[in-house]
Formats: C-alpha cells, structure tokens, sequence
C-alpha cells in the first residue's frame, strides 16, 4: 500500500509529473491511500454537492481528463476480459453487461468488448417518448441521481445468466445496493459481476456486498483494476464547500465567445440501424457492424481536420461516450499509421458533462479549467449548465464535437452555446453528430403531430436537413437521417414532454399531458412485458379527468404544498349524526363514505391541550419527518412523486415534501387521494398519476399506522386496478410517519406516540373534510368527493401545525442522520404485530370484529371524534400522549380501562351495539 498524495508513477494526467491530488491534499487534509496503480489512475477536485465535496477524478475514464483514446478503452477492455475468464466462456457467453450513466457509458461498453459476446445495456437519465421503462434506481451521492432503464428488448434483463454491472469507482456500494435489489426484484439470477476501475470503499463498507448477497441468494464478485480509500477529516465537507465557494468566485473560468460560422460539420456516414450507444442496447451484431464502418468514417474526420493540427481532441457528448471513443480510436489508429517521425498527430478524447466541479490552475489539481455552456438538449429536468474540463489551456489545435442528433439544436450553435465556447479556445472546431436511435414505435390511437414535431421531429427536420446539404467542405454524402427515421430505425426523437409519464423526475412541477393527448404506459405502469410497439389499451379517461384542486380555492394549504384529485362537493350537505351514521354503517344500510361526522368543534380547554402537546411534541414529529422522507430518498426514489392518502396523510405528505426542499433543495410533487375501505383506492386519481408520472415513482404517505388495514386496502386496490386498467408499477408500500402496528417498511418511528394533527379534524387539515364516495355524488369518470370547511377558517391551525414542525428541521438533523443509517441496515420487515394485538382484543372483549378495535393514539382520537366510543384501554403508565384522549373521554362519558400489557399506548373500542340505544337518553355511552 502507498501513500497516492506522494507518488507519481502510473498513467499520465494533465498535471506532468505532479500528482494531480496534491491541491487539494494541502488544503483540506484528504489522503487517497491504496496499490501502486492508484495514482495513475485518480486525481482529487472539489464539487458543488450537498453529500461529498471532493470528486475522484479519473484519468483513464475520458470523462474529465482528456486521455488517449487507446488507454480509455484498454482499461475497459483488460476489465471485461477478466471477468470473461472470471465467468468461463459459458458464463461469458450469457452475460450481460449494464453500464451506469453518465460516466461508465462508455467503460461499460469497453467492458462488453472485452467479454466478446455480451449485449449491451447503459442506464440513462434522458426518457424517451414512445420507450417504456424497464426498470430504474438511485445513485445517492451524484449529482443527478435517477438512472432510467430503457431496453429495446425487454428480454435483455430478464435473462438466466449473469449481469455485469459497471462503474468508474466503486465508493460505498449504495449504487450497486439499489440497481441489484431494483433488478433481482423484478429480473432474478443467480450470478452478478460488478466492474469498476477502483474500489474506494471504506472499512465499514467492505462487507456489505458480501451480506447483501447472502440476503439476496445470488453470488456477487467484485473485479476492479486498483484498490484504496479515501481518508477524510474532520468537517471536510464544510471547508470543501467553503473552499469551491471561495475560488469559484476568485476564478469564474475562461470567457468569450467564438465565432460559430468558422465550425465545419463532418458528415459521418453512419451505418444506419446501427444504435449510437447502449442506452436501448448494443448487441455484438451492432459491435461488428459499427467496427466495419469506422475506418471510413475516421477517414472522413482525419480529410475534414486542418492539416497543421497536431493535437485533437476528439470530444464526446454527456452519455454519448462509446461513439465518440470509437470514432477517435480509429482516428488515433489512422494518423499513427501516416505518421512520419516525431511530428504525428496527437489523438485525445473526453466528454462534456452535468457534474459542476470545480476548476483550479495548478499542477496539482485534477481539473485545470472548464468551459461553462447551456444545456443544448433539451434536456427533460429543464435547462441548465454543463460543462467541459482540461479543453481550455490543453493546447489542442482541433476539437471534434461528437453529438448525438438530439442534441444537434439551436442552443449548440447559439453564441453562447457549447461551439462558440470552443471555438473561443480553439483554432479549428469539427461537428459530427451521429444520430440518435430510438426504437421503432407503432403510432398510438390517439397520437396527433404536435407543433414542431409532427410525423418528423424538430431535430429530425435538422439532422436532415444538414444531411442534404452534404458536410461543408469536405465533398461527403449526406447522413440518411431522414431515409433511417422512414425505415423505421433510426430517428431523432425529442425527450418526453411533461405531460409523458417518462418526464417524472422534473423538479418542483406536476406535469400535465398536451391537451387531448394521453402519453404512452411504460412497461412499469403496465405491468407486461414492453415490446415494441405502444400499447393499444390506452383510455381518454385521463385526459377528461380536471387538475388536481389547489388552495386557497380549495383548503387552507398554499397551492404548491398539495394538489387534492378530488371533487369539490363543498355545496352539498353530506353530515348526519354520528349516532345516526353508526348504525346505518353497522346493520349494513350505509357505508361510513357516503356521509360525513358533523365537525367536532374542541372546547378551549381542549384546543390549550393540542397547543401543547404541537409544543411537546414538534421536535420528535420533524425527527419522524426527516427520517421516513430520508428514507424514501435513499430507497424508493430521489425525485418521488408523494401521494398522500386524504386526509390523515395529507400534512405528513407536506411535510414531508417541506422536508426535501430544505434538506435537499428538491421540490417534489405532492397530491392527496381517496382510499375507502372495502372500496378500494380512487381509480381515476391512479389513471391520472399514471398518465403524468412513473408510478414506480409514486410514494403512497399516511399518517400513521393501527392494525394496518388500509396498508391491505391498498396492496388489494392497486392489483385489482392493473387487472382492469393494465396499468401497474404502483408501489403498494405505504411510507407513514409512525407505525406501531408494524405494517410497512418505510416510517419515522415505530412508537405509538401522539401526532397532533390526529387530535383535531378538517381544521389541522388544510379545512378538508373526509373523503366522500357516493353514487349520486360521484359518477364513473369523477374524482372522490370531499368538502372545504371555508367557514371554519378562523379555528384553523393548519399551517400553524405545519410552520411549527418544520421550525424544528436544523435542529434535529443530525438524529436524522444518524438514525437513518441505523434503520438502513436494520431488519424492517413488518411483523403485523398490531394485526395479532386487534385480534385477540377483539375475541378477549367479545366484540368479534376487528373493524371496531382501532389500535393507537392517532385511531383511538378518531373513534372518541367520529365515532360511537364503547371504552378506551390505555397502557399502564402511558403519560401526557393521552391528556387529549382522556379528555375527549370524559366529555363523552367513555370509561378508560388501564391494561398492564398493551401493545399500543392506547386501543378505542367502537360500540359493538349497532342501534340507537349505544347511546343513552342524556347522550352518554352505556356498558354492554
């Protein structure tokens, strides 16, 4: 083992013979320890990133170090011929290797050629109209963490022999954690490989793999070309914040721009059918033909380039690293071959990227400079900057732009755009653009030409149009562009609208479908297998269903915390007596939806108790917060679309939704739904949800859990729901703020604690009654139904509930942390203890109906508040939590029982007696 900060041996970076870590080793401390090769492969700069402020920077990778094209793949390559020999040439001969976006594109697909035989398969972060989803997972630590799995053939996953999955560094295993666990899921096998370039994991991480496969039943091998860690100080994140905050206003980075005329665009002659990288697949069939095709396209590069050029770069696009690595292998291969003597030409490749790092002059500093340009693709999670490092000050005569025909738009050839940018640095700047694949698609039933892109898209127009003009200057023939998009195998396709349920993870907006139009399923909101053509059960029922209602024209709740996929039926006089509506409920003559409780207005006495227990009880609520929102970043999504179940989960949903943007700067979408039990889920609000988001995005939020019957409601609505709609990839898991009952996996705490918001009604819910399902109400194409309270605004505390939780976010952060680490790697299998505790209550009283046993603080509130209460048993001991319910008790005559061994802080028994007479003449409960 070696000391990388003091050694300067190995594969050489930009910084001669500094190693190009020592910058940032001199002011923050960090120490990069491992094998010999480590230093030669690695380099350290700083980030703008809220998780890890210091960036490993390759210089094998041609991400951010310009590097020869033949070193780039020929780590990729030694790497998948180990694992050919690791896998023997049967195992070799099934696999299949998946390379993770943005930055192992192109090493995976190295990887694949060293293996020989193995098909192809990048994750990506650009949907795709018209594609289906197959899959997808979260890389925590980077700095666009959704990655999209977008096969052609679906098959491809679905396999029996083993996955490869590849990465540039192999740093805590979180990444390869969540792609297996979302892969084994839905595609198992017994057999994965995963590939990096270095292992960096620490000690603590070291043995998570081998655990993990253990609970999994599937063999993990792990090949790697170095090994190391990072040793970290103290406080490092906040003095490398400091740190990039300081220089990155003292050095802002090259200026001005080029001129965009003097850029000349070199006709490739892609072999048509031919994919421009893995993102759908790549199969050895594609490998061979593409290796066929090179030579001549090489040549076309090296006749375009100005003859005194003597170093090129050879600069690829984002994702798109294969194609543009390939072609300046070739190139590289070619001038070596015309060489004469020491004056050759110099090939080098890298790609421009999202990743915002930071850039210092200094030899011992990984990234030198960057130039800074808008996002020319029209990119699905909005515009923004991107950038590329080591270009400017690298002495390069020539850069050859690769971009995929997607992304050859207006905003590329803009003056301030990325071709102006290099032409600014530059004396000669080369366009190719190779065009973009996407799977042929049969036109859907209800599919209608848009404006700008009708049956030949904005960028398809442009690639062809630029094709028929031949490449300036160079005499070749035109790209087929246009002859590829009428055969039906390739063509430029714009990334999916909003309104498609591709565009999910747009930040901070719901998403609407064009007007008339219902997107494509994917193959998670259909639940079958995808193939290649749309499928043709597609219902207009979306697209008449409204906008979700927001406030203030509908609840207390400001318009961006909740939209309710709800009908307003705030005109119609829905509330009977409670002692009415629980007979009707009890013989059968009624279903508690149809109607409403009257209001429970609280006494002073019993508003001071709520007050204080919010005061008591707000810190231990944010912790509850921070911890199940955490949790659902880490493992269900990082841009989840929260569903909250109206209205007990609806302020949880808020918070949680407060909770992202403060600790993560993200605005995720919120709406709230109606489930009814016996009833199931509102299935228009899914069909709506479905034809704007991912449903495997959708995260499902109540208030808290009792015996967990609604958590079986819903599991039950939602196979139901895909066996008559077709439509699945809803995650039945309910994410709660507590739960005692021990139903879910994704919570806050398993306490039964108060949540004040359980102590009140609409007006600790943004004024929002129950939900209401009622045939005369409600029609088939309608939302479910609830009522705004406007005339009960003066007793809201609703925003107040919400201010005084997220008030208490900074100070129990850290709590946060710490136990979500805990509960990360904690059994949280639920046990349905709470269901066994309903039963035996139920049998022990002689009430033999486990729908009148409500188990915990938040279910016994609602039964003394709706209901017609028989007794309330309360835990020995149980302290100030049940101030509110023995209150509520005594106002309603209700006799509290202490029980010495009860699972729950408290258990409210609804009257078994389903007549008028629960009830005696002066109002009060009467003892069966």
């Amino acid at each position: 083992m070696i000391n990388a900060a003091n050694d300067t041996t190995g594969t050489p970076g930009p910084s001669g013979g500094v190693w190009s870590g020592t910058w940032v080793r001199a002011r923050l401390g960090v120490d990069l320890v491992g094998d010999e090769e480590l230093s030669g492969l690695l380099g350290l700069a700083l980030r703008r990133n809220p998780k890890r402020a210091h960036l490993l920077v390759s210089n094998v990778l041609g991400k951010h170090v310009p590097q020869s094209p033949a070193v780039v793949h020929g780590h990729g390559f030694a790497l998948g011929r180990r694992v050919r020999e690791l896998l023997g040439e049967a195992g070799a001969r099934t696999a299949v290797v998946l390379g993770y976006a943005e930055t192992a594109t192109g090493l995976g697909h190295s990887v694949a050629d060293g293996l020989g035989e193995a098909p192809y398969l990048h994750s990506t972060r650009r949907p795709v109209e018209g594609v289906r989803r197959a899959g997808g997972f979260e890389e925590s630590h980077s700095h666009a963490t959704s990655h999209l799995l977008l096969p052609e053939d679906p098959a491809l996953l679905a396999g029996p022999g083993p996955l490869v999955l590849v990465d540039d560094e192999f740093s805590t295993g979180n990444t390869v954690l969540n792609t297996v666990r979302a892969l084994h899921d839905r595609y198992p096998r017994e057999r994965y490989v995963v590939v990096a370039l270095v292992d960096m994991r620490s000690a603590a991480d070291q043995g998570r793999l081998t655990e993990f496969a253990r609970e999994i039943g599937a063999r993990v091998d792990l090949v790697t070309a170095a090994k190391g860690t990072v040793r970290l100080p103290e406080g490092v994140l906040q003095k490398g914040q400091a740190l990039v905050a300081r220089y990155e206003t003292a050095s802002p980075g090259p200026a001005g721009t080029g001129d965009v005329s003097r850029v000349t665009r070199v006709g490739l002659g892609w072999p048509e059918g031919v994919p421009d990288g893995g993102r759908h697949g790549f199969t050895p069939a594609h490998r061979a033909r593409l290796e066929g095709a090179l030579p001549g396209m090489a040549a076309r590069l090296a006749k375009a380039l100005p003859p005194t050029a003597r170093r090129v770069l050879v600069l690829g696009f984002e994702e798109l690293m294969y194609a543009p690595l390939a072609l300046a292998r070739e190139l590289e291969l070619l001038v070596d071959r015309r060489a004469e003597g020491p004056g050759g030409t110099e090939i080098r490749f890298s790609t421009t990227t999202r990743s915002p790092v930071l850039a210092v002059d200094d030899p011992g500093y990984a990234i030198r400079s960057r130039i800074v340009f808008p996002a020319h693709d029209d990119p699905a999670d909005g515009p923004g900057e991107r950038y590329a490092y080591n270009v400017a000050g690298g002495g390069f005569d020539a850069v050859v732009a690769v971009v995929d025909s997607m992304a050859d738009t207006p905003a590329l050839h803009a003056d301030d755009g990325l071709l102006a940018a290099l032409a600014a640095q530059v004396p000669a700047v080369l366009l190719a653009v190779v065009p973009s694949y996407v799977p042929p698609s049969r036109p859907r039933p209800d599919s209608r030409p848009r404006p700008g892109t009708g049956a030949v898209g904005e960028g398809e127009r442009r690639s062809a149009d630029a094709g028929a003009q031949g490449s300036a200057g160079t005499g070749e023939p035109a790209l087929p562009d246009a002859q590829a998009h009428a055969s039906g195998s390739t063509h430029a396709s714009r990334p999916a609208a909003a309104g498609t349920a591709e565009a999910s993870d747009m930040p901070g907006t719901p998403g609407s479908a064009p007007p008339g139009r219902t997107p494509a399923p994917t193959a998670r909101t259909t639940g079958h297998p995808a193939s290649a053509h749309a499928d043709p059960r597609l219902t207009e029922r979306p697209s008449m269903l409204p906008d979700p209602l927001r406030g203030p024209d509908f609840s207390s709740y400001a318009a961006d915390e909740v939209g309710w996929l709800l009908r307003d039926l705030s005109d119609v006089t829905l509330e009977a007596p409670t002692e009415e509506r629980e007979e009707a409920i009890q013989s059968g003559g009624a279903h508690y939806a149809e109607s409403l409780p009257v209001e429970y207005q609280p006494s002073e006495q019993y508003q001071a108790l709520f007050h204080s227990a919010l005061d008591t009880s707000a810190g231990r609520i944010a912790s509850a917060v921070g911890v199940v929102t955490e949790t659902v970043l880490a493992e269900r999504s990082a841009r989840p679309v929260l569903v909250s179940l109206a209205r007990a989960g609806t302020p949880v949903g808020v918070l949680m939704r407060r909770w992202a943007r403060y600790r993560h700067g993200i605005d995720v979408p919120h709406y709230a739904v109606s489930i009814v039990r016996g009833r199931g889920i509102d299935a228009n609000a899914l069909r709506w949800l479905a034809a704007r988001h991912d449903p495997a995005d959708v995260v499902f939020v109540d208030g808290w859990t009792g015996k967990g019957a609604i958590t079986r409601e819903l599991a039950a609505a939602l196979l139901e729901f895909e066996k008559t709609d077709g439509i699945g990839g809803f995650d039945p898991e309910i994410a709660v703020l507590a739960d005692p009952g021990s139903c879910v996996r994704t919570y806050g705490t398993r306490e039964d604690f108060l949540i004040p918001s359980a102590c009140l009604n609409s007006t600790v819910s943004g004024l929002i009654s129950r939900t209401v399902l009622r045939a005369d109400l409600v029609g088939p194409d309608d939302f479910h139904g609830a009522k705004f309270y406007r005339e009960l605004a003066g007793d809201d505390v609703s925003v107040a509930f919400l201010d005084a939780v997220s008030d208490r976010f900074e100070e129990v952060t850290a709590t946060v942390d710490t136990r979500v680490g805990e509960l990360l790697a904690a059994d949280r299998a639920p046990t349905w203890e709470g269901w066994a505790a309903v039963e035996r209550i139920s049998e022990e009283y002689g009430i033999h109906d486990v729908n009148l046993v409500k188990p915990g603080v938040g279910e016994t509130t609602r039964v003394l508040l709706r209901r017609v209460p028989w007794k309330i048993l309360a835990r020995a001991g149980a302290g100030a939590d049940l101030d509110h319910v023995r209150l509520l008790a005594e106002q309603r005559g209700v006799p509290v029982e202490e029980v010495a061994e009860l699972p729950y802080t408290c258990v409210g028994l609804i009257h078994p007696q389903y007549t008028r007479g629960a009830t005696g003449a002066d109002g009060r409960a009467v003892t069966v």
